[in-house]
């Protein structure tokens, strides 16, 4: 009797096992899928597609792949048959068609650490209202001389801090960081919501123009809060210190931005803050963060899901599939830009 037990374990995950290889080898037979390898049960092409690269160029894994299977093939990354996409057209198809055909699907860690009310992993519904909330506010403060005076303020302190950044680059540490920010956010709610009842002055930030939106849950709250907090930082200082690692290289762009801001300081009075006027004349430094957002990558690709079958030229999506837009190999595509590797703004 002893024995049998160790036996049936077996047999059981035997046929477990059989049943995945025998999905997974079938999902490679679709039609009309473009060509690529799926790479090893299970675990696919997830390590080779994640193996770390300058942020300037897209990596041995696209390099290879698109040399081998052209600029759309088929690969199994996180889990998921997938199709990856380095070309530029079939990359506007799929955000054109974002909740028609294709629909944002990031792996479950995303979700664990970032919340499901996120704007990064919402969809339909909640995903309008919150990113109208977002887009709102940004719309409204952006004109005003304190959104200026902070952001300048914020830009130098983040600088500052680089001399004694400690990155925190583990799952289980990133999950404990959202749930203190969570709680701290959690408790200025309970104390704005005490000052609207007692009547004291609003702040007139964030927090009090969501807070007056009634339709939204104190965990819908607390998600885009973090978020805008995320999307004004984290992606904020990357750029930041590329601007500042691409400006170091080429010394008359420098030179050129350097004249930009000088002459439209001399047209202000001592201690006058910038406004948004002052930003729409900076031509050259708008070049400058784009140039720097393209060459070193920000956000280098999307997880979308497709919502059905989806044809798109001879290619058939099966319905279910993920599909990674890369636009890191867009943003270096020499049919797209004359020198993609140079800093040219």
């Amino acid at each position: 009797m002893v024995l049998i037990f160790p036996i049936i374990l077996a047999l059981c995950l035997g046929l477990v096992l059989s049943f995945l290889l025998v999905n997974f080898f079938r999902k490679q037979d679709a039609p009309n899928l473009p060509p690529g390898h799926m790479g090893w049960p299970l675990l696919g092409e997830t390590i080779g597609f994640l193996k770390p690269h300058k942020s300037n160029s897209i990596g041995s894994f696209l390099q290879q792949h698109c040399s081998r299977y052209g600029r759309i093939f088929k690969s199994h990354l996180f889990g998921s048959p997938t199709i990856v996409s380095c070309d530029h057209e079939f990359n506007l198809f799929i955000l054109q068609n974002e909740e028609k055909l294709f629909q944002v699907s990031y792996p479950k860690s995303m979700q664990g650490i970032l919340g499901k009310y996120s704007l990064i992993i919402a969809t339909g519904e909640i995903h309008k209202k919150l990113r109208s909330f977002a887009v709102s506010f940004i719309g409204t403060s952006k004109s005003t001389p304190e959104f200026f005076h902070l952001a300048e303020n914020m830009s130098i302190s983040m600088m500052d801090s680089w001399k004694s950044c400690k990155p925190v680059s583990f799952y289980k540490e990133a999950k404990e960081a959202r749930a203190r920010l969570s709680s701290t956010v959690k408790q200025m709610i309970k104390e704005r919501e005490q000052r609207n009842i007692v009547g004291l002055i609003e702040r007139g930030d964030f927090l009090d123009v969501v807070l007056s939106k009634k339709s939204l849950t104190n965990d819908e709250i607390v998600s885009i809060v973090l978020d805008i907090l995320l999307g004004g930082y984290e992606t904020t200082a990357t750029l930041m210190s590329l601007i500042v690692y691409f400006l170091g290289q080429a010394p008359n762009a420098l030179e050129n931005l350097k004249e930009e801001h000088q002459g439209i300081r001399k047209r202000k009075e001592d201690g006058e803050p910038l406004n948004w006027e002052d930003y729409k004349k900076m031509k050259f430094t708008r070049n400058v963060i784009c140039e720097a957002m393209r060459c070193g990558n920000v956000v280098k690709f999307l997880h979308r899901k497709a919502l059905q079958d989806v044809k798109y030229k001879d290619i058939l999506i099966p319905s279910g599939w993920k599909v990674f837009p890369i636009f890191t190999a867009v943003n270096f595509d020499s049919a797209l830009h004359r020198n993609p590797l140079e800093f040219n703004p």
